[in-house]
């Protein structure tokens, strides 16, 4: 639909949404991704629907990954379907969304990241093509739902009573997102692996116990509980750096984005592409040179100092990106801050695997650095204790004498990038 055709009360809505989220850029108070979809939905509160009349759209969520897998995907249907109109730095709200479809061209297909406690809301009035759901695990329980709690509402909106077209791309090798995904009307069943299993051990079914085989992905893994809820037959798993299909081809997945689970959001993508028309070969030759996301995994320069930057919320979050930083020799400081987008509650800290930091250079750092600095103390890792985060990166360096890794949770991340200069990957 474009601008023209929409009602009158929706057209003031859209130059609204522009024109307030331009002031924000140009007075610095934001990234001009959310300010101006809240006064375009308060001008009219039907405006997302209005602006999605019309178009393909593809919603991915979960817990982790959201908005890596939201980038690969758009840049992945953008040769066959035309640019897509996107929340590239994750304002996963619907203020966010209306910005993304308020600046796209008319008929321009959409991707959305969403988030988890929106999704129904979005599944219900938007109707999307393809619906992408990736994990799901405990984060911010402070303020947003308990898991489970989460998966009960994805499945009632996901139903194919409630979404009779929509293709539902899930990651089964997670229980609870197979059970939200089990009465999707035409689901397609992704191998993407699930590192982290403590929150889904609980059968969802009924309320038994989760046997895990070994092997999250292979054709003999995968998981089984007594009252007969098993993982679905994948239609396309990964394995190491290669996608198999279900027709048995096995297909190079060359990522320029470290680490096993940027693969996972590689595949996932990837399958929600191939739901829309895309070719494979070309879906994934499209994903391959994206080298950051957002910010993520960008290397910056932080008072003369360069730094890879990654961001991680949650204790499944942070193991993976664990994994991917000890292997190596770099300094690494840690940043954690416990405000309303973080979460108030850090107790979260303790669930994390801090121990792998044994024996490297390790600076803590953010406004909650002496929670972290426990945690550390109690994990046996020496480290420094930094405040400033500038400051704390700079630390590292002088002790290091090289790059550092810098992993923070969300405003640790975002304040620090916000001080930086980009200096290439």
């Amino acid at each position: 639909m474009t601008t023209g055709r929409l009602p009158v009360r929706a057209r003031a809505a859209v130059a609204a949404t522009r024109a307030v989220n331009a002031l924000s850029r140009r007075l610095g108070a934001g990234s001009g991704s959310v300010a101006g979809g809240h006064v375009g939905l308060a001008l009219d509160p039907r405006l997302l629907e209005r602006l999605a009349a019309g178009r393909r759209v593809a919603l991915v969520s979960g817990t982790n990954g959201k908005t890596t897998t939201t980038r690969l995907l758009a840049v992945a249907v953008g040769g066959a379907l035309g640019r897509a109109a996107t929340n590239a730095t994750g304002s996963n709200m619907p203020a966010g969304h209306v910005t993304a479809l308020a600046g796209a061209p008319p008929g321009a297909p959409a991707v959305l990241e969403v988030d988890e406690g929106y999704l129904p809301h979005l599944v219900a009035s938007l109707a999307p093509e393809t619906v992408v759901l990736l994990n799901l695990s405990r984060d911010q329980l402070d303020r947003t739902n308990e898991v489970r709690m989460v998966a009960g509402k994805w499945r009632a909106a996901l139903s194919e009573a409630q979404a009779p077209s929509t293709t539902v791309v899930a990651n089964a090798d997670d229980p609870i997102v197979a059970w939200a995904a089990q009465r999707a009307a035409h689901p397609v069943w992704v191998g993407a692996g699930l590192p982290w299993r403590q929150d889904a051990v609980g059968c969802p079914a009924c309320e038994g116990r989760i046997a895990f085989a070994a092997g999250a992905t292979g054709e003999e893994g995968g998981w089984r509980c007594t009252c007969g809820f098993a993982r679905p037959r994948l239609d396309v798993r990964l394995d190491g750096d290669c996608v198999v299909t279900a027709d048995g081809r096995r297909l190079d997945l060359a990522l320029a984005l470290p680490g096993r689970f940027n693969r996972a959001n590689a595949v996932m993508a990837t399958a929600a592409a191939v739901t829309a028309g895309v070719d494979w070969d070309d879906a994934l030759r499209r994903i391959a040179d994206v080298d950051e996301v957002a910010g993520r995994f960008a290397v910056v320069e932080v008072a003369g100092c360069a730094a890879r930057v990654m961001l991680a919320k949650n204790p499944a979050g942070w193991g993976e990106l664990l994994d991917l930083v000890c292997p190596g020799d770099r300094a690494v400081v840690v940043g954690i801050n416990a405000r309303l987008a973080d979460g108030r509650d850090p107790s979260w800290l303790w669930d994390v695997p801090f121990e792998r930091l044994r024996g490297r250079t390790v600076v803590a750092t953010g406004e909650r650095c002496r929670d972290l600095s426990v945690r550390l103390r109690y994990a046996e890792v020496p480290h420094r204790t930094v405040r400033d985060q500038v400051a704390a990166v700079r630390a590292a360096w002088m002790a290091a004498r090289g790059p550092v890794d810098f992993v923070g949770n969300y405003t640790a991340f975002t304040d620090l990038l916000a001080r930086t200069t980009r200096t290439g990957a």
